[in-house]
Parts: structure tokens; sequence; C-alpha cells
């Protein structure tokens, strides 16, 4: 149970409660739907020196919370003001209209993804981390175009969550190649999630940090970024984690071993392909100090291992993902810019949205086109930076 304050000004006479109330300790004082006909009763419970609360962790509520959230990190709220946010009833109305919509409140994920991973201390960390897994499972296995799409824009436009974003796309696009290239079993899934999300924990503030800083890294943070996989480890033990797969899988996520997947251990398999992944993404993820990488360099950063050799898990994360991953820009021969959308069989000709015509125009409405013919194939990568076009994710993801 995750209880924060709610507005008593905000809760309307006569209508029903769109969430259950509580008192700080997490009683019950009115279930959800429960009308408060009198003042009075408002004034009872305050008087008796009762904060009224409710559990955001409640799935109607928890939209909300994160939705009002993000909008304060968004105005450069202080950290004061965001410790003390309360939510009103219709905070809490509208998220749980949003709750009932088909599409993902990838805002929302995002900074519960970024919350979960900044405290892995808190108590609730793990069935917190099994909620977020499940989330993302059901999404890449029913929506892996609009998932690789939604996270790539979000690590491009929202870089102060980068960490968490990042692990969220490792998962992805090691659950794709697990799944469709490499065959492997199905229930390896739920120990690939958990490592690829938490195989950070360790130094998830600082990786933010690092993607703003502009300068060199310092002698700490070299170190930091040397230890955090082994005290990731240790982390996760001293939470009661058992599952010696997943343990191994976050302490050699950073090795550099090449060769057959088949001659490694199971643990090890996992760890590879979530290194090669992490590369790969962090290579397609801007920074402060630097634009993406061009997808087919980051591609062959990736196919090729440490001796030179094609790389069995890099190749088969390009060939699941596609040289041309959702999400990422990218110039038409016709000189429009467009936004790949769709993966296709070619992994160098995937389903892009148009975003800037070939005069230099926004678009008015983004038009749909395929890259298989000369006319419309793809010539080069565009970093997001140098799009000067605000493009709306649902508006994107609809036309997937």
């Amino acid at each position: 149970m995750n209880l924060i304050a709610v507005n008593i000004n905000t809760l309307r006479l006569g209508q029903p409660l769109p969430f259950a109330l509580r008192n700080e300790q997490g009683v019950l004082l009115a279930h959800k739907g429960y009308v408060i006909s009198e003042r009075e009763e408002i004034t009872y419970w305050t008087s008796r020196g009762m904060t009224l609360c409710v559990d955001v962790d409640a799935a109607d509520n928890h939209r909300a919370y994160v939705g009002k959230l993000y909008e304060m990190v968004r105005s450069d709220s202080t950290l004061g003001d965001i410790a003390d946010m309360q939510l009103g009833a219709a905070d809490l109305a509208q998220g749980e209209a949003r709750e009932a919509s088909a599409i993902p409140d990838w805002t929302a994920l995002q900074i519960r993804a970024n919350g979960l991973l900044r405290d892995p201390q808190n108590e609730q960390f793990l069935p917190r981390l099994e909620r977020l897994y499940s989330e993302l499972q059901d999404l890449v296995e029913h929506h892996p175009d609009a998932t690789l799409c939604a996270l790539m824009h979000l690590s491009a436009t929202e870089m102060r969550m980068y960490s968490a974003t990042h692990a969220m796309l490792v998962y992805v696009v090691c659950s794709l190649a697990a799944r469709e290239v490499l065959n492997w079993p199905s229930d390896l899934d739920a120990t690939l999630g958990r490592a690829a999300l938490t195989m950070n924990i360790a130094m998830t503030a600082m990786q933010d940090e690092l993607t703003v800083q502009n300068q060199a890294l310092t002698a700490k943070q070299i170190e930091m970024v040397e230890q955090h996989a082994q005290r990731a480890f240790n982390m996760l033990v001293a939470m009661g984690v058992d599952d010696e797969d997943w343990l191994l899988a976050v302490r050699h996520h950073h090795d550099r071993v090449p060769g057959p997947l088949g001659e490694k251990t199971l643990a090890l398999r996992l760890a590879r392909l979530i290194q090669r992944a992490d590369t790969f993404i962090a290579r397609l993820s801007p920074r402060a100090g630097r634009l993406s990488m061009p997808p087919n360099a980051a591609m062959q950063a990736c196919y090729f291992d440490e001796k030179k050799h094609v790389d069995e898990a890099g190749a088969a994360l390009i060939k699941a993902v596609g040289v041309y991953s959702p999400g990422v820009y990218v110039r038409l021969a016709n000189g429009e810019i467009a936004v790949v959308i769709r993966r296709s069989a070619n992994t160098t000709a995937p389903r892009v949205a148009v975003v800037i015509n070939r005069d230099g125009m926004p678009m008015g409405e983004m038009a749909v086109r395929e890259t298989n013919t000369p006319a419309t194939k793809i010539i080069a990568h565009v970093p997001h930076r140098e799009v000067k076009v605000q493009v709306q994710l649902e508006k994107l993801l609809a036309l997937i």
C-alpha cells in the first residue's frame, strides 16, 4: 500500500467517491462509490487528526498519481512541492477514465519505472517490479512495434528518466530476439525481464545524471560504473532474490565474453543477450553531449563480437528489431523525413510515417509509407534532435 494525501477541498458532496478513502495508517474510512452527503463527515475525520489518503498503488488511482507527478516534474516544481503533492478528486476521476482506455499511458509507465528503479530499498520493490514486468511482457507480446516505437520516442524526448527507459527497452528487444529468432522457451522470459530491468539498480540516479552531463566521467563515476553489476547482484541477494539465473545474469551483464550461446550456461546466455542489447540501445539513444549514433553504426557494434566475428546474440537482436527500429527518424530518397512505425520482413525497409514533406514543411497529418520502392527507400538516419517538429506519441501509435 502506497498512501498519499488527498486534498479534502476537492471532495464533492453528494457524488460517489472515485476512490477508496483511508487514513494515514491505511484504515478504510469510505469505500469507492460512497457518497459523502454532509461536510461534517469530513470534519469528523479531520478534527480527530486524521489525514485523508488514497492508495496510489490501487489500479484506479495509479495513473492519476503518476500523471500529476509528471506534470510537476515537467514544470520544474521544487522537490518540496513534489513531496507535498496532494491529489484531488478530479485527478483521480480522470485517472480512472484513463485506466479504462485500451491505449497504454506510456508517460505514466515511464514515471513508475523511474520511481521503482530509483528506490530499490523500498520494501515493496519486488512486488512492484513484478507488476512492471507483467505489463511490459503483455505489451511486447501483443503490441511489439508500438512498444518499441513508444520507448524509443521516450528515450529521445525525456532524458531525465533515461535509465528506466533504457532498462525497459533492453528487456523489450531481448524478449523479441529470444522469442522470434533464438526460439528460447517462453518460460525464460520472466528471468530475462527481471534481469534486464534490475541490471542497473545500483546506479540508476547516476546513469540519469551521466545522460545530461557534458563533461568526461570523474574517477568516482568510473569506479561506480565498473562496480555496479556486482553491487546490483548484492542488492538483489539482500532483498531475498534466490533465482540463480537472474542473479548471475545481472552480475555478468557487462562481461565481454564472445562465443556461441550454446556453449554458455543459461545465466551467461541471458547475460550475453542483455549485454549486446545494452550496447545497441545505448548507441541509439541521444545524450546531452552527443547525438544518437546512426543505426548502421550501432548495428555493427552489436553484430560483431570482440573478436570481429558475427555475434549470435547481436545478430538475433538485429534480425528481431530491424536495422531501423520503430521510433527512429529517417530520410527517404524523395526528401521526406519520417519516423519508423513498423518492422517488416526486410530489416532495411520498415513502414514509416512522414512528419516533414520534401519541401521541409511539417505534415498536417502524418502519411504512412512503405520503404521498399526506389522513391521511398531509406537513405539516411536523422537524429531526433534535428527533427524540428513535435510529434505526439498518441497520434503516432494510432498509425501502427
